[in-house]
């Protein structure tokens, strides 16, 4: 089958009727064919193919984060055991520092700890005593208040046996001043903690 393209320029369109056309000219029925066939594949695509490959790529991206969140929770979950071990260790631990913390029976011992360990190393008070106490979340700091007068390394040797008392014990804010003479004015705070236990 021929088709003849020149027969185009001779087509009257006003001549076209949609009611009869079976006896359109073969070249007008093939164009208006391939017109109805794009526009219908267009319409097509667009109302049920382009949707299905939007929501495809969203379960592939959605696939693919669950992949994750599963090789991450499956990592966590291999290693459950070690994490169990762990927070009894962990456990244990924290039961261990809680018995170096001074009860409330042994607070006040705590002054004569720190006045034997400043006198054994040499130290002279001027002043010890108790300041406020800081209410924090989950534990109270109990601060103490220590003057001291002499040499450099009877300070070391005051903070060094500190921090061998069986309670814990930390020091902060220190200040060092000459006197004048070979002896040094040593000012500290030093913090002990109460645990509050939640009711």
């Amino acid at each position: 089958m021929k088709i003849d393209l020149n027969a185009l320029n001779e087509i009257d369109l006003s001549e076209l009727d949609l009611e009869n056309i079976g006896s359109w000219p073969l070249v007008v029925k093939i164009i208006t064919g391939i017109i109805t066939a794009a526009a219908v594949s267009l319409l097509t695509y667009n109302l049920f193919v382009s949707g299905e490959i939007e929501g495809y790529d969203r379960a592939l991206e959605k696939e693919e984060e669950l992949r994750t969140t599963f090789r991450v929770k499956y990592a966590v979950a291999s290693n459950l055991e070690i994490y169990k071990q762990q927070m009894i260790e962990m456990e244990d631990k924290f039961s261990q520092l809680l018995k170096r913390l001074p009860t409330s029976n042994e607070t006040p011992g705590l002054l004569d700890d720190l006045s034997y360990v400043g006198t054994t190393s040499g130290l002279t008070f001027n002043k010890i005593g108790w300041l406020p106490e800081i209410e924090k979340e989950f534990y109270t700091e109990l601060p103490i208040k220590i003057e001291v007068v002499g040499s450099y390394h009877e300070f070391g040797e005051f903070v060094s046996k500190v921090a061998q008392l069986p309670r814990i014990v930390s020091l902060h804010d220190f200040s060092i001043k000459s006197n004048g003479d070979e002896r040094l004015q040593f000012s500290v705070v030093a913090k002990t903690y109460r645990y509050e236990e939640t009711q």
